[in-house]
This record gives structure tokens, C-alpha cells and sequence, in this order.
């Protein structure tokens, strides 16, 4: 990917912050402050493969966080953002499970979901002229921040997915794009998934920094993401990857020092190694207790005419259950499948701060070195046809074998020459993803990790916060950039 005129260069000035100076301002009006979060990093990682990361770091504080259950995407950063609990925000995973509709729902993006005041909402209670610029932190639309960009495919009614953004003013697409180039979209999730993603989305911040000039920047940037859930925690080829995150996250620590802004480095969860997946739904299914509907050959899950199926995310699964008289049976099936390590009833989920109606009757949290499928079909022949492809809407799951292609000498070929056709107008199946959850080497959700893996937070300054740091905590320490220590809580 070429990025063209919306590279703005950086000043030629010292780029350390003047913290004594900053210490020094009034203390009703905000310090710009940005929130850069880089996935998957943890404190093993910041060494010489990242110069620019180990350079920040040695000058402020690095603490480890402790996640909230389950340590995925949506209800980190939910928690990041709002300081509650999943129980008090309702973002209880990635997904949930609506039982009105009888509908598995994914990925979703209103902002309206979360039930709690975010961040940037305490901030403008006490500065009404505090602003902020959110670049694809989750539950991006129809927020309340005041610039946006989330990514948002056009979908085409012959079948094409095509790379497209949403973004707040509605204007900022088009000069976003005109600057830099059409978002990435297929470098962002799936098989050719890559630092293209993470690198326009760090130029598309300074873009808008340099713009709107926002009080408070979030910025997301995914990459290690991908390279340690394909290979693994230790893998050399991960270190490739640390490289080239560094640069990118290096490129904004440096603009923003130069633009007065002070820069947190944090990463929402920690990846350990797994190698082997837990199929729940098929161990419900052998027991008549899942459902599905054949259609021409192919199976799909019939949540609403099942007694209970299993929401697979990551290494945590909300399991739902039709008639409440069996929770307990489908709760001691549950504890004797081989890499579950706990399952929560109501009481359980009520004691970890999970406890909302959008969650399931059970959660199941996986044992170290394993994650949870959502596969259900008993015989690959009879799996949906969109099981093989990138589609993270239908899967009634979380599926990280979308980071990989099928193997096969031509499977790259088989891929080019489908693209071609769609591009020509040709309705065909991009089933191109495997089925081998063997393939998968990282994973995260569970909580408790060997404190290797654990998320971090950098901060400039000496910090005395006690460590691991919650990360409901992140609220009051963006607050305190913001503010001094004494914002509010």
C-alpha cells in the first residue's frame, strides 16, 4: 500500500514531552493526550526487535493489566473506556446471543450498545471543550466522540465485499482515502492480513490530528494480533512482526511528542500459546442437544429449536440454555470436556463481574493451551458453505482459521483467479479458508495468564500504581493525562 499526501512529516524539535511543564498548567484545561493501543504487546516483547517501544518505555513506567473476563476486543476496550464491568456496560464478548430474535450476533458497531459513559463523556463534564478522535476502536458508530473512522465493507448484492470506512463527519471518508489511499480492508482481517492495516490507520490518525486537533486520540493498531494467534508466543517469525508494529507505533510516538500530545502505550489482552481447540457444540450435538437445518447438503445451526449451543470466542464460550431446568446437566457436561477449565453459572458470572442479560446461562472458560470452535457439523462434508470463507457476521463465532488459507500448492492461484471473477461481475465462493483448528498457535479470553503474556500499559512519568493495573483502571489514567491526578474517578 502507497501512502501519498497524507503523510505529514514530523518537526525536527527534541521529541521528549516536557512533563515538569505539564505539571506546571492549569489544571482545568485538558492535556491533549493520546491512547495508542497496540495488540498483543506485552512486556517480552519490547526488546530490540522495538527500539522505538523500549525508548518509550525506559523513559515512564511499564505495569501489566489485568483483563476483565473474557479478555477479548469488545469488552476490554469496553472496560478500557467506561472503567465497569461487562456486567455494567453489557459488552460481554466479541458477540452475543439475542433470545427475542433467536439471532447470534457479531461484531456489531453502535456505540449505543455500551450501557456505561465512556471516557471522553467524564472528560467534557469537566472541560466542555474537550474533543475526541477515535480511530477504530471498537463500537465506533453513532458515538458521541467527535471524529470517527471504523472500518465498514460496502457489501454488493452480487456478493463482492469491497474495502470502504465509516466515518464521522461523514466528509472525512473521502478525504481520508483521497490522502491515503483506499483503506485496506482485506489487510485488516483474514488471510492477507498484514501492517498495511495498522500503518493507514496511523497515518489516518495524524491525519485527523492534524485537522480537528482532538483533545484525546484513540488509536488502534492490530497487527501483532494476527502473527501471534497464526503462529504462537516464541516464534521467530513473530519477531518480524514486533519489528515492523514498532515502526508504526514508533512513527506516532514521535509525532505526537512533537505535538504536545502525551501518548499512553496499552494492549488489551495477552495471547498465550494453545494446540487444540474445544468443540462444545459438537459434544452438545452428540448429546441432542444442539439442532440444525440441512439446506441443499450443508448444515446450519438452529439456535432458537436448540436446548443449548455454545457462543465460541476465543478461549471463552457463552453457552444458552433453552429450558432452564437443565442448566445443571448441560453444566456437568460441560466440566467433564477435556480442555474446559471452569464453567460459570449465574452466581460465578455475578462474582467476575459478568453477570448481564446478554450473556449466556454458562460460560465456559478453556484450560491453558486451548481455545473454543464453534463448529458444530459432525462430518467437514456437511459444513456451510461460508465455514471455508471470510465471514465474520454468519459464524456463530469467533473463527481465527479466517487468518489462514487453505493448504495446497494452488491455493493462491484458485484465490487470484476468484477474485478476478468477482471483479468481473462473477458470482463465486471465496472458500479458501481451512477447517484445521490444529492450525491455530495463539489465543487469548481466559484471564489469570502467566504474567509472560500479560497485556502492559507505558506511561510517561513514575507511576505508583500497584501492578497488575485493572483495566477498568485505563478510565482514570487517561483521565489523569487529561487532567492531573486530581480528575475524576
Amino acid at each position: 500500500m502507497k501512502l501519498t499526501s497524507g503523510c505529514l512529516p514530523l518537526a525536527q524539535a527534541d521529541p521528549v514531552l516536557d512533563v515538569e511543564g505539564w505539571l506546571r498548567r492549569d489544571p482545568d484545561m485538558a492535556q491533549p493526550t493520546a491512547v495508542i493501543l497496540v495488540v498483543g504487546l506485552n512486556q517480552s516483547l519490547i526488546g530490540d526487535q522495538a527500539p522505538k517501544l523500549r525508548a518509550f518505555a525506559a523513559q515512564g513506567t511499564v505495569r501489566r493489566i489485568a483483563p476483565v473476563l473474557p479478555a477479548v476486543t469488545c469488552s476490554v476496550q469496553a472496560s478500557m473506556l467506561t472503567g465497569q464491568m461487562p456486567a455494567r456496560h453489557g459488552i460481554v464478548g466479541n458477540g452475543w446471543y439475542d433470545r427475542n430474535l433467536a439471532e447470534v450476533h457479531f461484531w456489531k458497531q453502535s456505540n449505543r450498545l455500551v450501557e456505561a459513559e465512556k471516557v471522553w463523556e467524564t472528560a467534557r463534564q469537566r472541560d466542555s471543550s474537550v474533543t475526541c478522535a477515535n480511530l477504530f476502536w471498537w463500537f465506533n458508530m453513532y458515538s458521541t466522540v467527535d471524529q470517527s473512522v471504523t472500518p465498514r465493507p460496502i457489501y454488493k448484492a452480487d456478493g463482492r465485499k469491497k474495502p470502504d470506512i465509516y466515518t464521522q463527519p461523514p466528509e472525512l471518508r473521502e478525504q481520508l482515502q483521497a490522502a491515503l489511499g483506499t483503506f485496506p480492508l482485506f489487510h485488516f482481517w483474514g488471510p492477507g492480513a498484514s501492517i498495511a492495516s495498522s500503518r493507514w490507520i496511523a497515518e489516518a490518525a495524524i491525519y485527523v490530528h492534524g485537522r480537528f486537533r482532538p483533545t484525546l486520540s484513540l488509536v488502534y493498531l492490530p497487527h501483532l494480533d494476527y502473527a501471534l494467534q497464526k503462529y504462537g508466543p516464541g516464534d521467530a517469525r513473530v519477531n518480524d512482526q514486533v519489528r515492523q508494529i514498532d515502526q508504526v507505533a514508533g512513527r506516532l510516538i514521535d509525532y505526537f511528542h512533537q505535538q504536545q500530545v502525551r501518548p499512553i502505550i496499552v494492549s488489551e489482552y495477552g495471547i498465550e500459546p494453545v494446540g487444540q481447540a474445544v468443540a462444545l457444540n459438537r459434544i452438545f450435538r452428540e448429546a441432542s442437544l444442539l439442532q440444525v437445518r440441512r439446506e441443499e447438503g450443508l448444515e446450519l445451526l438452529d439456535p432458537g429449536a436448540s436446548d443449548a449451543f455454545a457462543l465460541a470466542d476465543h478461549q471463552v464460550a457463552h453457552v444458552y440454555v433453552r429450558d432452564r431446568g437443565q442448566i445443571d446437566r448441560i453444566s456437568r457436561i460441560c466440566v467433564a470436556t477435556g480442555g474446559v477449565e471452569q464453567v460459570l453459572d449465574r452466581a460465578a458470572q455475578k462474582a467476575v463481574g459478568l453477570d448481564h442479560r446478554r450473556g449466556g446461562d454458562l460460560v465456559a472458560v478453556a484450560a491453558p493451551g486451548f481455545w473454543f470452535s464453534y463448529a458444530y457439523w459432525l462430518d467437514d462434508a456437511c459444513a456451510p458453505d461460508f465455514a471455508r470463507t471470510v465471514d465474520i457476521h454468519r459464524k456463530p463465532g469467533y473463527d481465527p482459521l479466517e487468518l489462514f488459507l487453505r493448504p495446497g500448492c494452488c491455493i493462491k492461484a484458485q484465490l487470484a483467479w476468484k477474485l478476478l471473477q468477482r471483479r468481473l461481475g462473477v458470482r463465486t465462493l471465496l472458500d479458501v479458508i481451512p477447517l484445521d483448528t490444529n492450525l491455530v498457535r495463539g489465543s487469548h479470553g481466559r484471564i489469570g495468564q502467566d504474567p509472560a503474556f500479560q497485556p502492559v500499559l507505558i506511561t510517561q512519568g513514575a507511576e505508583e500504581r500497584q501492578e497488575p493495573v485493572p483495566c477498568t483502571a485505563v478510565r482514570e489514567v487517561i483521565l489523569e493525562h487529561l487532567f492531573g491526578r486530581a480528575a475524576p474517578g
